[in-house]
């Protein structure tokens, strides 16, 4: 999987939150083999309070990209600073995850402020990856704009309802020139394998690992669908038909 010129070898990618303590955050990032972690610039200390734990010390970015997202912002402009921060603690980090949310209850995308955030993080240089609707035709503006990747939300962020509409998905495939991969409400493995299977790029999550009762176990189920789904989706699945089709051959039996 390629972004922004850089290539990696795993494409699953995972949050830092909502784990027990650092140290779990640390085993279940080695046990999910991602390379792109995200950090809540507003949540995740990575520098902004010396007098507490930070979580660089456990995800160091010699290691790993780190990937700081705008999680909590429901402006653009509360956005474009959050990342202007992230890029200054990140010593001039280029790379960065763009989300401005609708509501509280929903965390849903506000695409207006979505689409005026990623304009003028682009033009900042920034190399944007936009957490969006499902709806292709955002998905293509927020390309045209120049988002180095399109992040659609399977279902809501933390909800773990897996993807409720492939059929948006597959059009959002169909037509990017740049990376697509799924973001926001991944329950398990099998949500996991599907995305993939359909042709993303790639998914990230957080809760479905953070929130599972063994995480460092799920983190490892994850990274194998995601391993398994991509070989499906290169291997072409059969076609779905309404009648049966023998594993056995009639034709040329013996009698």
């Amino acid at each position: 999987m390629t972004i922004a010129g850089k290539t990696y070898s795993s494409r699953l990618l995972v949050g830092s939150g909502k784990y027990r303590d650092l140290e779990q955050t640390r085993a279940a990032t080695e046990a999910s083999g991602a390379e792109i972690i995200t950090v809540a610039i507003r949540r995740v200390n990575i520098g902004q309070d010396p007098n507490a734990p930070n979580l660089l010390d456990v995800v160091p970015p010699l290691r790993y990209t780190i990937l700081p997202n705008t999680a909590g912002c429901y402006t653009a402009a509360d956005a474009v600073y959050t990342l202007q921060l992230g890029r200054e603690l990140l010593n001039g980090h280029k790379l960065a995850k763009l989300e401005v949310l609708g509501d509280e209850r929903t965390l849903f995308p506000n695409m207006p402020e979505t689409l005026k955030a990623a304009e003028a993080l682009v033009k900042d240089g920034f190399d944007v990856m936009v957490y969006c609707s499902d709806d292709p035709i955002q998905a293509r503006i927020l390309e045209e704009i120049g988002c180095v990747a399109v992040m659609p939300l399977a279902s809501l962020i933390g909800s773990g309802m897996g993807i409720l509409n492939p059929w948006n998905l597959s059009l959002i495939i169909e037509q990017a020139k740049v990376p697509v991969l799924v973001d926001a409400g991944v329950g398990t493995a099998s949500d996991a394998a599907i995305a993939m299977e359909l042709g993303c790029d790639g998914v990230l999550m957080n809760t479905a690992i953070a929130g599972a009762q063994d995480p460092i176990r799920m983190a490892r189920a994850m990274r194998l669908a995601i391993e398994a789904g991509r070989e499906a989706f290169l291997a072409g699945r059969i076609p779905k038909r309404f009648a049966a089709s023998p594993s056995s051959p009639m034709a040329g039996r013996l009698k």
